[in-house]
């Protein structure tokens, strides 16, 4: 099963990108962030081309800012819009920064956190305590299901995910506070997958539009996929695909992708639903998929920044 994350930057603006991107890659689930539609313009927007290629899909989303899916050729069960918990920004207010469902036995999310804006602004206190609900969440799912959580987090994890951490002193996704916030988000049980494979290499997902950041490789790693340990351990490759973010009119995030291998008996885990409940919520976009699957796994692992 391949699993991708990215943050698009505005779906509707990204829309060739995207679909040329699903053409390309062949993901079987993908996480979008900043999506920057409501469902209703998403389902107007994206219904024939998903629709075309085999995927169901669950947006949460309300205009003009955030914006989360879920794309999925390997089933779409338990859909849930928004993070329980959500302390909201002001309080009562509730941004679609989260949207999970069970895609091939797996409990996937996908997350876009809140940025933080400065230090001193209200939006960074908000930001910790959306990851302190986050982390319940999680805490509850991953020692029991393989669990997985990808997106924007707007937090690098350590002075190694950043171009030069001296740029970032007193600026928001390097400060301590966040990444401590992090680390008890992944001590409920979840692995860092890219870090694992790749523990030294510089790696990045996010350049910035200005200064010739992206040719420069002046950027960030701030997009994460999050796996339950044991699904970790199924990861035959990790990558990020510089390549769709390369050209003009592209998001200024690139997305990382995971390949997992198939358990001994064919599935990616043991809470897969059976056949009758797959072929309900999948459709025939289900049919044929393992073999794909069991053939993509067993190809060589490509680097960590694939270009």
């Amino acid at each position: 099963m391949r699993i991708a994350t990215w943050n698009i930057n505005s779906a509707k603006a990204r829309q060739a990108r995207l679909i040329e991107w699903l053409d390309r890659a062949q993901p079987d689930v993908v996480c979008l962030q900043e999506t920057k539609l409501d469902d209703q313009s998403f389902a107007e927007a994206f219904d024939e081309d998903l629709f075309r290629r085999g995927y169901r899909y669950a947006h949460h989303g309300d205009g003009r800012w955030n914006g989360v899916a879920l794309l999925s050729r390997e089933g779409l069960d338990d859909v849930e819009r928004g993070l329980p918990g959500d302390p909201g920004f002001p309080a009562g207010t509730h941004e679609p920064r989260a949207v999970a469902a069970t895609c091939g036995g797996i409990r996937i999310w996908s997350l876009y956190i809140p940025n933080g804006r400065t230090p001193e602004d209200p939006h960074y206190a908000y930001k910790l305590e959306w990851l302190a609900a986050l982390r319940g969440v999680l805490a509850e799912a991953a020692p029991h299901r393989p669990t997985m959580a990808c997106g924007d987090f707007n937090i690098a994890p350590t002075d190694a995910d950043v171009w030069d951490p001296a740029d970032f002193v007193g600026a928001t996704h390097v400060t301590e506070p966040e990444r401590a916030a992090l680390r008890a988000v992944t001590e409920v049980g979840l692995v860092d997958v890219l870090r694992t494979r790749w523990p030294d290499d510089v790696v990045y997902t996010y350049w910035d539009y200005r200064a010739l950041c992206f040719p420069k490789n002046m950027g960030m790693r701030i997009d994460l996929t999050l796996a339950s340990a044991d699904l970790a351990k199924r990861v035959a490759a990790v990558w990020v695909d510089r390549a769709a973010r390369k050209g003009t009119g592209t998001s200024d995030h690139a997305p990382v992708v995971v390949d997992l291998d198939t358990a001994p008996d064919g599935d990616v885990g043991p809470m897969v639903p059976p056949p009758s409940a797959r072929s309900s919520s999948g459709g025939g976009a289900q049919r044929g998929r393992a073999a794909a699957t069991i053939r993509r796994t067993s190809t060589p692992k490509p680097p960590a920044s694939a270009e």
